[in-house]
């Protein structure tokens, strides 16, 4: 078992190696549609995101990582072998996918990592239940809810600028998708930046450094922020692709519904401490916009293979965690 103040510090280190990796895994999530629609170019695009993701500490409160620190496993059987197992089992989901462009989960990799790490070490008792079911019910609402939002206000917009130029539509939604994106971005990182402070914060605790209440502290909360802007600032372009071409084809007022009707979703979900899948939000959205137009505008097949990635990636992080925290015993 890993031990002294040494480790802690190591372990922090993978932790916000596991944020830069989340920030540069999602980065997807902010900026395709930005990207895809040519409102920015992908280089302006990933600093627009990054600064956004960066500030989002200063618009929401830290329920979502309160929820991973206490919500998700038996705070009292967590430890630095744990961490570290848990750590090690959603990096690993993270670079699969990545390197296969499909956008999963992160968030949901680090649960998957933190549920099975535990497991491995006192059984399932050690579950909260209660919190994997709040999970489990957002994996399927917040994408569905995306994609009601992002439908209602591209059908709307469709209604009211119905006898509008489509060039003048193009040119003022341009304009609206830097606001869009700038919220999704924020949200983004107001939910997702969360569970890495979560994560820092339970190793902080259990090992007597917060003292005998839980919390989250201040330089924890603004080093995630940076480590996830840096990771999106360095962008993951293999899922720029998937998101914002191959799903359906977007204009810039696709774009601006997407992205306000997956903001909108994430503002709800971090203010009521629940830790989404900005990745599955977004997808959702996109494909509500695609559907205004026809269900076949949307390319199913890549949208079949994105679910059978959020379907496994909790178990599979899960596996790898457990299987890492056996061989750390060993040794």
């Amino acid at each position: 078992m890993l031990n002294g103040q040494t480790s802690v510090i190591i372990i922090i280190v993978i932790a916000l190696f596991f944020d830069f990796l989340n920030g540069f895994h999602d980065a997807a999530n902010s900026i395709a549609t930005v990207v895809s629609t040519r409102v920015l170019k992908p280089q302006w695009a990933v600093v627009w995101a990054a600064f956004f993701n960066f500030i989002a500490f200063m618009f929401f409160g830290l329920h979502v990582a309160n929820t991973i620190g206490k919500g998700i496993v038996d705070p009292a059987i967590v430890d630095q072998t744990v961490i570290v197992s848990a750590l090690v089992g959603a990096i690993s989901w993270n670079l699969i996918t990545w390197f296969f462009g499909i956008p999963a989960s992160s968030s949901h990799a680090l649960i998957g990592g933190l549920g099975g790490a535990a497991m491995a070490k006192g059984g399932i008792n050690v579950l909260n239940f209660g919190g994997f079911t709040k999970i489990g019910l957002s994996i399927v609402l917040s994408p569905l809810l995306g994609f009601v939002l992002a439908f209602i206000l591209m059908f709307s917009i469709s209604i009211f600028f119905f006898r509008t130029s489509p060039r003048r539509v193009d040119r003022w939604f341009r304009r609206l998708q830097f606001v869009s994106a700038s919220l999704y971005s924020l949200g983004h990182g107001g939910n997702d930046a969360q569970k890495t402070m979560g994560i820092i914060a339970v190793l902080l605790f259990s090992t007597g450094y917060l003292g005998p209440h839980f919390s989250v502290p201040l330089w924890v909360v603004l080093s995630c922020h940076a480590a996830m802007g840096l990771g999106t600032l360095f962008g993951g372009w293999r899922i720029v692709k998937t998101m914002g071409m191959k799903i359906t084809k977007l204009k810039p007022v696709g774009g601006f519904c997407a992205e306000t009707g997956g903001a909108i979703t994430l503002f709800l979900a971090t203010g009521l401490g629940i830790p989404v899948s900005t990745t599955h939000t977004i997808t959702g959205a996109i494909i509500g916009v695609g559907s205004v137009n026809k269900f076949s505008a949307i390319r199913w097949g890549v949208a079949r293979n994105i679910v059978w990635a959020w379907v496994l990636t909790i178990p599979a992080a899960g596996l790898v965690a457990a299987a890492t925290w056996y061989i750390v015993k060993l040794f």
